[in-house]
């Protein structure tokens, strides 16, 4: 019995405000993220709105007592994968950098990220962005009842590995509800036809992290920044999505 819970049409509602919010924080920062601006003042700015609008920022005093993060947003600048921690570091031109947004509202998760470029990025590192905003879209398409998990990460896998660029392994899409993190765990890479089969209810993040270079990962001392072995560019796009009846509806829009 799949230990994954169906979301009730009420649940789905709620969860759809959340998104909107999360959607919404992207918009009001936009115009912020340029050359110059402060990764502390656009956290900020974050959180100020999240706020405002009733909610409260998902990842701000996460994870272990000894070691919670320590901010609104994981932002992740260039060589740094994920769950980059907001600092006095400015932005300058032909950064990327990964904004990663929660919110928890009327007692229910939305989260997504975006990967921004900073004015003129470089050929190789506009076609990473692309490539790992069509990963996450090739993902998406794959979603529909009687579908399975492995289909997702095979067609992201499939994509990004057919441009040259590689797919992390150790940071996944999770189910997300009243809880953050929920069952399944969602690969960006796999084999068609295995693993879990998609039910309508099922809500859920596709994330894809995508890399210039190799694959693998390095956790710094801080406890939270991952970034690529090899110091090589990363980007990353997430949304939270529901299955349908005839395939799927991103809440995070």
């Amino acid at each position: 019995m799949s230990r994954v819970a169906l979301k009730s049409a009420r649940e789905i509602e709620i969860m759809r405000k959340a998104g909107g919010l999360v959607a919404e924080t992207f918009r009001i920062l936009e115009p912020f993220v340029k050359p110059g601006a402060k990764l502390k003042d656009l956290d900020r700015i974050a959180e100020e709105h999240i706020r405002k609008a009733g909610a409260v920022p998902a990842y701000l005093g996460y994870g272990p007592r000894n070691n919670p993060f320590p901010a609104t947003l994981c932002m992740s600048v260039n060589e740094v994968i994920c769950h980059g921690i907001p600092d006095d570091r400015e932005l300058k031109e032909g950064d990327i950098v990964g904004v990663d947004v929660g919110v928890l509202l009327n007692g229910y998760y939305g989260d997504a990220c975006y990967t921004y470029k900073v004015g003129q990025v470089s050929p190789e590192v506009d076609a990473l962005v692309e490539t790992t905003r069509q990963c996450l879209q090739a993902g998406l398409e794959t979603v529909r009842p009687g579908s399975r998990l492995g289909d997702i990460g095979h067609a992201i896998q499939t994509l990004a590995e057919s441009r040259g660029f590689s797919v992390v392994q150790e940071y996944t899409g999770h189910g997300i509800g009243k809880r953050l993190h929920e069952e399944p765990t969602v690969y960006h890479r796999g084999v068609r036809y295995t693993g879990l089969k998609l039910q309508p209810g099922m809500v859920f993040t596709i994330e894809p992290m995508i890399n210039l270079g190799v694959p693998d990962t390095r956790l710094l001392s801080d406890g939270w920044t991952v970034i690529t072995a090899d110091k090589k560019p990363s980007a990353q796009f997430e949304h939270t999505l529901v299955v349908t009846p005839r395939g799927y509806d991103i809440l995070t829009l």
